[in-house]
């Protein structure tokens, strides 16, 4: 599994979000690899992942991807990030 978390810069939330994201597949025991983005370079790695993880206002900047876009409103908010990722697993 792939993950992209997405930030503008791609330097700090997205990071901290990263980071949520993989407590988050830990704790539901989950394999997956996350790499944290720019909206730039989100777009082309949205092709080869299997979520993007984002704030509501980037959304509309990723455009027209193919790949399930998740919302997440508080990215330092653990139990907010897992529940979204539930949610967008399916689980």
């Amino acid at each position: 599994m792939k993950i992209i978390a997405v930030c503008g810069m791609g330097i700090g939330t997205s990071v901290l979000l990263k980071m949520n994201i993989d407590q988050a597949l830990e704790t539901l025991g989950i394999d997956g690899e996350v790499e944290a983005a720019d909206i730039s370079s989100a777009r082309g790695a949205a092709a080869s992942a299997d979520l993007v993880m984002t704030s509501s206002e980037l959304v509309e900047q990723l455009g027209d991807v193919d790949t399930p876009i998740i919302v997440v409103d508080n990215f330092v908010d653990q139990d907010e990030v897992k529940e979204k990722l539930e949610q967008g697993l399916n689980l």
